[in-house]
């Protein structure tokens, strides 16, 4: 079964706050880590990036989203890991990434959320296309 991953728009303090609160009833669960990918206001050849348009053909992205899942309960010791990218226009400041990673104990919480952003990054086909203030835009390369 897939999970929902994808989210129009930018992710909210709410949806953030709602997924911590269903956890409180899971008494396994020692440890929490979350992380967050904020949309930047960069700056390129003096042009300032005002939004990210995420894209991503959600079939195969999902596929390999359901392979980092796989990987990160095999290679960590996980209760719980929720995944979460927004898809559309998410404006500089706002939420596009929510990485929920919980386990019995914090080393295996820091450790998997590290290894589960990067190989978000390095193995998923999301795109996102930095639109300029002027309405110019670039497509932006992971790193």
């Amino acid at each position: 079964m897939s999970k929902k991953v994808f989210i129009e728009g930018a992710i909210s303090p709410e949806f953030i706050a709602d997924s911590i609160a269903k956890h409180q009833g899971k008494h396994t669960i020692g440890a929490h880590n979350i992380f967050l990918g904020q949309v930047r206001a960069d700056i390129h050849a003096e042009n300032v990036v005002k939004a990210i348009e995420y894209t991503a053909y959600e079939e195969m992205a999902n596929e390999a989203l359901t392979a980092v899942r796989e990987k990160a309960f095999a290679e960590f010791d996980l209760v719980c890991m929720h995944i979460y990218h927004s898809l559309s226009v998410v404006k500089a400041g706002e939420i596009c990434l929510f990485v929920f990673v919980s386990a019995g104990h914090r080393t295996q919480v820091y450790e998997a959320t590290e290894a589960i952003v990067n190989w978000i990054k390095t193995d998923v086909p999301i795109f996102g296309k930095e639109i300029f203030e002027n309405e110019d835009f670039i497509w932006k390369q992971n790193k």
